[in-house]
């Protein structure tokens, strides 16, 4: 979802804004607890988990500004309840627009929202007091918040660092873009409806769209699935521009070299948009693997909504002796546990949630996966390696590392790091001169025989 659509349901939905910035903030408790946004929202009851939503994401969008203002105003820190109210508040005041809410409705609903609830009643004069006074010293508790790096670029301190040393040239457009709400962008399903057909069907329901790489509609502006026409027909899936690369990568020039039905393996394949993405692009046998079994249903679901027929295993893709036949693949699609770094504009929860040691723990694993599934691809096969992220340990270093191990791997044309809000240099991008895609990864190897 876009912020404008975001901002609409949250504007528009019945409930009084008090119980919606109760909601939000009992949900940014929970995040601020190491919960991801998407639990912290379960618990939210439904009719509010729209609006909440939509806050919880403005707030978390403004978050490193957001902790500087509370420190800034108040030195000792007040209670969890009560500092996740006052934090709510000061990000929703921050914009000079007032783009959710006037300044006297946002206060008067905070402070009702305050007295309703017995953990902030307390306080509510306390909320009252700190959200008036940076209303009326705006400008110049933000002039003293902005010398902190975290409040310019509302991103951890170490997060910074880490995307400012692999991309030196582009570090502010990465960070800025990253605080970005991003598009609405669907993939069509062209085995049921050719591209150019759905958006003329869309056009004339008034829904603006534009075509980017082989099978992806980026609406002008979002709105609900079910209000698209052909979604009860599968005609098309919530699938990123950037990661629609993935399939034609991996397979382009495999079947008319094979002449034969390939067979593929999606290792981490949940949720199964990739998957599903595979086999909307060619008639190929697919084994989608994931270690978590909840996961695994998500990844059928997703495959019968589509009509689509897959292998789906749950088990670990670094374990292959557990589930494996003895049978090679002719490609393998690995798209690795990563920090998510890429994502941050639809998780803007991601680097909060996230530690400096984490990095260094997925790359880890993500060598590990390399290892392990490497001798499963057959000689003249290719294994796609992406993550969806910006940090180098994560993308180049790692393939660098593994070519430097691995003879019988040579790397083919490939995007390599795609970065949010940069134009992409990737032929496969060249229509999508905004770079208006997610940051990804993407390194296409070959297993050549020995000696060769």
């Amino acid at each position: 979802m876009s912020q404008d659509l975001l901002t609409e349901i949250a504007v528009s939905s019945s409930p009084p804004l008090w119980q919606q910035l109760q909601a939000c903030s009992r949900a940014l408790q929970a995040v601020r607890r190491g919960q991801n946004h998407a639990l912290a929202l379960a618990s939210v009851e439904p009719r509010l988990r729209a609006a909440a939503q939509a806050l919880l994401f403005a707030v978390l969008r403004e978050w490193g500004r957001t902790q500087a203002l509370r420190q800034h105003l108040v030195s000792r820190s007040p209670p969890p309840a009560v500092d996740a109210l006052l934090c709510v508040g000061l990000a929703l005041a921050i914009p000079d627009t007032s783009a959710m809410y006037p300044m006297h409705t946002l206060v008067n609903q905070l402070i009702e929202a305050a007295k309703r609830d017995p953990a902030t009643r307390a306080q509510s004069a306390f909320i009252n007091a700190c959200v008036r006074r940076f209303g009326r010293e705006k400008a110049a508790c933000l002039q003293v918040v902005a010398q902190l790096p975290q409040a310019r670029w509302n991103h951890p301190e170490w997060w910074i660092k880490a995307v400012r040393q692999d991309h030196p040239q582009h570090w502010q457009a990465i960070l800025q873009a990253s605080q970005q709400a991003a598009p609405m962008t669907l993939r069509v399903n062209r085995k049921r409806i050719d591209r150019d057909t759905l958006q003329a069907h869309w056009l004339a329901t008034g829904v603006q769209s534009r075509a980017v790489g082989e099978d992806a509609l980026v609406l002008a502006q979002a709105r609900p699935l079910q209000m698209l026409e052909g979604f009860a027909q599968a005609w098309f899936s919530v699938q990123d521009a950037g990661a629609q690369l993935a399939a034609p990568l991996l397979l382009k020039g495999l079947s008319a070299k094979s002449g034969k039905v390939l067979r593929v393996l999606d290792a981490c394949a949940a949720p199964g948009g990739k998957t599903a993405h595979l086999l909307e692009h060619a008639d190929v046998e697919v084994i989608a693997l994931d270690i978590d079994a909840t996961r695994c249903e998500r990844i059928t679901e997703n495959l019968q909504r589509l009509g689509l027929q897959a292998t789906v295993l749950c088990a670990d893709a670094a374990d292959p002796v557990s589930w494996w036949d003895g049978r090679s693949f002719d490609a393998i699609l690995l798209d690795a546990p990563c920090t998510a770094s890429g994502i941050v504009r639809r998780h803007p929860d991601i680097p909060w949630l996230r530690r400096p040691s984490d990095l260094a723990g997925l790359a880890a694993q993500q060598s590990k996966l390399l290892q392990a599934l490497w001798p499963l691809l057959a000689e003249g096969g290719h294994l796609l390696y992406c993550t969806c992220s910006l940090f180098s340990q994560e993308g180049a270093n790692q393939v660098q590392a593994f070519l430097a191990n691995n003879t019988q791997a040579h790397l083919l044309p490939s995007p390599g790091q795609l970065m949010p809000g940069i134009p992409s240099n990737s032929r496969t991008l060249s229509d999508n001169l905004q770079g208006e895609h997610d940051g990804f990864f993407y390194a296409l190897l070959e297993r050549r025989a020995k000696g060769t």
